[in-house]
Parts: C-alpha cells; structure tokens; sequence
C-alpha cells in the first residue's frame, strides 16, 4: 500500500523554496531591511521631536482666564481636557503628554491668577519646548499695562522614562516593513507562479491550497522576523530603542509582528487575484500601502493631523500595529494591554483574507 499524501512535508518543502527565493530577491532585502533602516539612522541622528506639544489641564482648574485663552491660541500648544486625575499622572510619567497646568484664581487678588505646570522628564526635548512656550506667554501677560499682575508662575518636574524619537520612530518602521513585505512580496510571488503555471501544476498534485499559502506564510514570517530582529537590535544598541522588559519585550514585539505580517499578506493574495499583468501589481499595490504608510502614523502622531482625517487614519491597520508596538516597547505593556488594537488587527485579516479566497485564481 502507498503512503498517504505527507501534507505537512509538503508545505515545509514550500517554505523552505520559498525562503530561498525571497532571500534572493534584492527588492525584498531593500523593503524589509535596507529601507526602514534608512529612515532609524536618519530619524536616529537627528534626534528631533515634532513641534505639537500635549499640554493636560488638571481637573477643578479655572478655564475662564487670560492663560488659558493664550494656550488656545498657541498653534504649538494642545489642550487636553478629558482626562482624570490618575490618567494624567500615568501619562506624564510615560511621556504620552508633555505638561500638566492647573490654574485658580488668587485669594490674595494679586496676583489674579495662580497657574502651576508639571512637566515630564519622559519628554525633555517637548517639555523645553513647553516650558520656553508656557515662559514666553507669562511674560507677554504680566508685561502688559494690567492691575494686578495677571498670574504668578509655579512649576515642578515628573520624573519618567526618556522618550526619545527613535521610540516614536522606529516602531513605525518596522510597521512599514512588515506592510512592504506583506504585500509587495505576496502579491509578486503568487501572480509569478500563477504566470508561470506553477500553481496551475500544483492543482494536478496532491497539494492543498492550504499547503501554498501556509508554505509561502512560514517563508514570510520567517524572512521578516529575522528583519524585525535587526531593526529593533539596530535601534537598541546604536539609538537606546526602549525595550521596557528587554527580551519579553522583543517577544511580545515578534508576536505582533506575525500578527501583522499575516494580515498584511492577505492584501498581497487579493492584489495577486485581481492584477492582470504583472505592471498592475506595483500600482494596485501602493494604493493599499501608501495611504497607511503616510496616515498611520509611521513618521508623526495622528493626533497632528486634522480632525477631519483622524478617523481615516484610525481605520487602517498599521495604525493599530503601530500603536501596538509602541505601547509595548516603551510603556511596557502586555500583549493584553494591546488587545483592542490585535483585535482590530484580526477582524481586518478576516475581512481581507475572506476577499483573497474570493479573488484566489489557479491560473
């Protein structure tokens, strides 16, 4: 009797081709490795964070006054007013905001204000843009002909972690190259074997569809784990990358990156289904991927884009692998903490992986 049909060696056998073929391919080298890590050295040397600073407002502080009708009309400065007493501490001391104001009128009546700020040592190059924002508006007050003097300055400092823009940075890259790789590298592989009837030979054989696709994912994975390796070992030990939890934190990094890279390569089957020629592929590709590459914030926080756009930005699936990423690198968070943002990871596969079987084509 014939042994049955080995599913599991076949599939191996098509990762391991799989996994030659894309280490052979320079574009895949340049998209996973050599571009984002461009970005890291550049964003690394440099060294420079945005020009919007987040400035909380302490719950019971007095919002009818001249300090606080200068801060709204400060373009650097942005208010934060729906935040708690626990939620604002936790934030300064991640860095997730860069100052905390509470103003209140002076029982004495001179001054007539009384304004105390908090900054964060987790944001020193935003908390002395802060702080030369908030010295510059006290002095153009109490310089002004008034009686009283409008407000009397007190400030302190919270200790926290160094945010620094590699932190920001690098985690978006990575994002980048999980996205390039994903869809980039699927969508070519797939439209060449379809061309060249490697896939239409493979419906004569014994081989599963589940087989292909498992094959080409477990190559993928693997090529881009040891790229997402490099980038955050590059960003650690060249740039102090923060890693919270040290190896647990790559880890739980390495997760979400699977996570990703699957989702992501969902997108390059459907572009593989629907390209006629193998010229389509990089347009169709690149309106999947540069929307999110621009709007999810790879470079700068959505939260500086206008109101209008946000919600765009914030349904799209690098957004919620990039937030992800960054909540665990820095702020040391579990893979729990993130479930909100793997959840909408997940539902985005099931959608596009349900389109992909629907596009799939053996020839």
């Amino acid at each position: 009797m014939s042994k049955p049909y080995n599913h599991t060696k076949a599939t191996m056998a098509l990762a391991k081709a799989s996994f030659r073929s894309i280490m052979r391919s320079p574009s895949a080298v340049v998209f996973t490795l050599a571009f984002p890590l461009v970005f890291i050295l550049v964003f690394g040397f440099l060294g420079k964070g945005g020009i919007k600073v987040d400035l909380a407002i302490a719950p019971g502080s007095d919002l009818h006054n001249p300090i606080m009708v200068a801060l709204e009309e400060n373009p650097v400065v942005h208010l934060i007013r729906d935040k708690d007493a626990a939620e604002i501490k936790t934030d300064l001391e991640k860095g997730s905001i860069d100052g905390l104001i509470h103003v209140k009128k002076n029982a004495a009546e001179k001054p007539a204000y009384l304004a105390k700020v908090e900054y964060t040592s987790a944001s020193i190059d935003k908390g002395n843009v802060l702080k030369s924002v908030i010295h510059n508006l006290m002095y153009n007050l109490n310089s002004k002909d008034m009686m009283p003097t409008v407000a009397e300055l007190n400030e302190s400092t919270v200790q926290g972690r160094i945010y620094r823009t590699i932190d920001f940075i690098l985690p978006g890259q990575l994002g980048f190259s999980l996205l390039s790789t994903g869809v980039f590298g699927t969508a070519f592989v797939f439209f060449n074997l379809r061309q060249t009837l490697v896939i239409k030979r493979f419906f004569a054989t014994p081989v599963r569809k589940s087989s292909i696709v498992f094959g080409e994912g477990i190559a993928r994975i693997g090529f881009a784990l040891l790229g997402a390796i490099f980038i955050i070992m590059i960003g650690h030990f060249f740039f102090h990358f923060t890693l919270v939890n040290g190896a647990i934190t790559v880890i739980n990094m390495l997760i979400l990156a699977i996570i990703g890279l699957i989702v992501f390569m969902g997108f390059g089957f459907v572009v593989s289904g629907i390209a006629k020629s193998e010229s389509t592929i990089p347009p169709i590709s690149n309106i999947i991927t540069l929307p999110q590459f621009l709007l999810s914030g790879t470079f700068f926080s959505i939260d500086a884009f206008p109101e209008w756009l946000q919600p765009i930005s914030r349904a799209l699936p690098l957004t919620y692998l990039n937030d992800a990423m960054r909540k665990v690198a820095f702020e040391g968070a579990g893979l729990w903490d993130v479930k909100h943002q793997i959840l909408i990871m997940i539902v985005w596969g099931i959608g596009i992986y349900a389109l992909a079987v629907k596009v799939f084509k053996w020839e």
